[in-house]
């Protein structure tokens, strides 16, 4: 912490942002990612709002691990970002796991 690149930020957003399959990017990544930006305090609308649209577009989350699933949401409510479908598909995957 404490090394805050704006222009790193904005160029890396910009590309995922733009990128036509979400399909590369496994459920660690797209968790990584989001916690990243809201860790460093960037807040990038666009991006965050395409990661939420291909999580909740997902037949499934069972790729994703507990943890990446609590990085996902807890970086979206540290970075204010409102998406109640997003937290209902995983507050829906999480109460019907078994495997939590």
């Amino acid at each position: 912490a404490g090394i805050n690149h704006p222009k790193l930020f904005e160029k890396v957003a910009s590309h995922i942002v733009q990128s036509n399959s979400f399909d590369r990017f496994d459920p660690q990544a797209l968790a990584n990612t989001v916690w990243a930006y809201a860790t460093a305090g960037i807040n990038h609308p666009r991006l965050f709002e395409k990661v939420a649209n291909h999580i909740v577009k997902a037949d499934s989350l069972d790729r994703f691990i507990p943890q990446a699933l609590s990085n996902t949401v807890w970086a979206y409510a540290t970075s204010g970002i409102n998406r109640p479908n997003l937290f209902e598909k995983v507050a829906s995957h999480v109460v019907q796991s078994d495997s939590l």
